[in-house]
């Protein structure tokens, strides 16, 4: 427990004095932001700013900080190291420059600041990986809820029309309409089941592995290691949402074109994951005590494993809330493993679509240029599940290319603000050491992943290395060659 309140108090010092550092170098004025000066009613709108932070948390939290959480449980507590310093160093930083980047230019996306300051080809590329990852968002978060509801009433198939039905509405209407209205809520209910079961644990005081005591993968297969037991590049995939997420980049241009002031961004933005921070640090608490009291699952089952971790992050959800709230926390159980991975889903859609149309250049105030761009994503997203539900391991196929894509996303990002930081001369290490950082987690990842290429660990490693002194040499070049035209 002692390891969990230094964490906390760690994130809680990183939005005071780090994200008071960050907010600082970018500076932030008084101009005219997306929401007043492109005002139309449908995306962009001004809200109050309690507002845009409940909506700016959910949409980039959702279940990610709980899933992923307990999911990178199987490492032990080194996790809690990987939640705050990522989050406070590249997670928080990531979302303040998504949300900052994307007021600057209109409130464009990811895709289009990727196009002005990495270059053309790249705007292309990133549109297309941006969509692909955001049907994959999509579509993921409408199997596992309707899997959990048709256990309850009726059938799977059936809450899955029902659930793209809502999509369909959510992702159409203006997002003051539904979003705006019942998303604070659902925001709420996130943040008062984590302050529960806090509390639970620092009134009981449990026993949960300390850092210092356990700084290895705990749930580690003893003989031979499988390449999943790698803490790197693997815990920094698992973990995504509570430290760093390029889902992330595609959701905050949604409220940076609400958000009424520039200044207004540090508790928007670089607070809003900094929250998702805590809420992923509570739940990776829980989750070692689950796996480290209980027998089974147990951090022995899992090294007895022969095919790397299958506990059900839902399970675990539903099992602690019963079991330490009682029935209200079975209701807060519902609103985690099915309301709110419903809610990134709908936004994620929705990105996709807005994304699509700045590519496009299709005014999406008329209804029939939305339907023009919404018929063909909810396709791609029936044809994706179908294969998802014909194959019996297809869920999590479909969530570990999501993981690799969703941390390559940020890595982009994070590039697409250095240059930024570069031509506006301030100082930009503060996104360039997370942007290396995490070449070097999916690039090595992309090699000795089973899902990728597969390479000998004492071939990928080597590459992943090679490609981070890639990275910082083409930087070099590149600065080099940027100072020495503007003198």
């Amino acid at each position: 427990m002692i390891s969990l309140v230094i964490s906390l108090v760690a994130l809680f010092l990183g939005y005071f004095f780090y994200g008071r550092l960050v907010d600082r170098v970018f500076g932030p004025d008084d101009r005219v932001t997306p929401a007043v000066a492109k005002a139309d009613g449908v995306d962009y709108i001004v809200m109050p700013g309690w507002k845009v932070f409940m909506i700016q948390f959910l949409n980039i939290a959702g279940t990610g900080p709980i899933f992923g959480a307990i999911m990178g449980a199987k490492f032990g507590p080194v996790s809690y190291l990987w939640i705050v310093f990522g989050c406070i160093f590249a997670g928080a930083v990531h979302d303040y420059m998504a949300g900052m980047l994307s007021m600057r230019h209109g409130g464009v996306g990811l895709p289009e600041l990727a196009g002005q300051y990495l270059g053309r080809g790249t705007r292309v590329l990133v549109l297309l990986f941006t969509v692909f990852l955001l049907l994959m968002v999509g579509t993921v978060f409408v199997y596992s809820p309707a899997d959990i509801l048709g256990g309850m009433c009726g059938s799977k198939m059936m809450w899955v029309a029902l659930i793209f039905v809502y999509y369909i509405v959510a992702t159409m209407l203006p997002i003051d309409k539904i979003i705006g209205k019942i998303y604070p809520l659902f925001a709420f209910s996130l943040l008062f089941m984590a302050a529960a079961l806090m509390v639970v644990m620092f009134v009981n005081w449990y026993d949960i592995p300390e850092v210092w005591d356990h700084l290895y993968n705990m749930g580690a297969h003893t003989e031979p290691q499988s390449w999943t037991d790698q803490i790197f590049p693997c815990l920094f995939i698992t973990i995504a949402c509570g430290a760093i997420s390029g889902f992330h980049a595609t959701q905050t241009p949604l409220m940076a074109r609400c958000t009424q002031h520039e200044k207004m961004g540090r508790p928007m933005f670089y607070g809003a994951m900094i929250t998702e921070g805590i809420v992923a640090l509570i739940w990776a608490s829980v989750a070692s005590w689950f796996f480290y009291n209980n027998p089974e699952p147990g951090y022995a089952s899992i090294a007895d494993a022969t095919n790397g971790f299958h506990t059900s992050a839902a399970a675990v959800v539903t099992l602690v809330c019963n079991n330490w709230l009682g029935v209200f926390g079975a209701i807060l159980a519902i609103l985690g493993v099915v309301a709110a991975p419903i809610t990134s889903g709908d936004t994620a859609f929705r990105s996709a679509r807005l994304i699509i149309a700045e590519g496009l250049k299709l005014d999406q105030r008329p209804i029939p240029k939305r339907l023009l761009i919404c018929v063909p994503l909810f396709l791609a997203s029936i044809a994706i599940l179908v294969w998802q539900i014909e194959n019996p391991d297809g869920f999590n196929v479909v969530w570990q290319y999501f993981g690799w894509s969703n941390q390559t996303l940020a890595t982009i990002m994070l590039w697409t603000a250095t240059v930024y930081m570069v031509r506006q001369r301030r100082s930009y290490w503060i996104t360039l050491i997370p942007a290396l950082f995490m070449t070097a987690v999916c690039s090595t990842f992309f090699f000795v992943s089973k899902l990728m290429l597969f390479l000998p660990e004492s071939v990928g490693y080597p590459l992943g290395a090679l490609c981070l002194v890639v990275a910082a040499l083409w930087f070099w070049l590149w600065h080099r060659r940027w100072k020495i035209n503007r003198e």
